[in-house]
């Protein structure tokens, strides 16, 4: 440590090197920060998913419905949407369009959602759903938070290269002359 303090009182170090060295602070620092940021972001999420999650499950209700027609196979797709058929609890007879498994035959039964006001809408989310949003949300923290930091200090240090080989080929252009005893063009 007591080097690296010494280092800093160099005289011979410019001010651009003082800034790629706080750049390099910077970046280290976004990565050390990265993973108690990530395990924040990560359960935060978690907690507004699942919660979502929660007040959608109470939100909707299952019904079991009858596909009203043959469902073509589908092209590689895991669902499709049919028309499906149900009766309410009072005996009203209702139809709508739901996703169902590509090749159902009419008539078969299938479990469809609805919502307070009998539309059909998409299943609640699991908890299991809004975990790996969690994890997702985490590890996209935890490489994001790095990856600004080395294209913070890699942006700084080009920019700065820039500035250093500018000012040293124009010190060169007042010097070269009296070396090599060329005249200036």
């Amino acid at each position: 440590m007591r080097g690296r303090l010494r280092q800093r009182k160099n005289p011979l170090r410019r001010g651009s090197d003082r800034i790629q060295w706080w750049l390099s602070a910077l970046a280290l620092l976004l990565a050390v920060a990265g993973l108690p940021a990530a395990l924040a972001v990560g359960l935060a999420v978690d907690h507004d998913q699942a919660r979502a999650a929660r007040a959608e499950a109470a939100s909707r209700h299952p019904v079991t419905a009858r596909v009203a027609e043959n469902v073509p196979v589908g092209a590689g797709t895991a669902t499709v949407p049919a028309t499906v058929t149900w009766t309410s609890a009072d005996g009203t007879a209702h139809r709508g369009i739901a996703r169902v498994v590509p090749g159902e035959r009419a008539g078969a039964e299938v479990r469809i959602w609805l919502d307070a006001a009998g539309t059909v809408v998409r299943p609640p989310a699991t908890t299991g759903q809004a975990a790996v949003t969690g994890w997702i949300a985490g590890l996209l923290t935890a490489t994001a938070l790095p990856l600004v930091g080395v294209l913070v200090r890699d942006g700084g240090r080009v920019v700065l290269d820039r500035r250093r080989y500018a000012r040293w080929d124009a010190e060169w252009l007042l010097v070269e002359p009296h070396w090599t005893r060329r005249q200036p063009s």
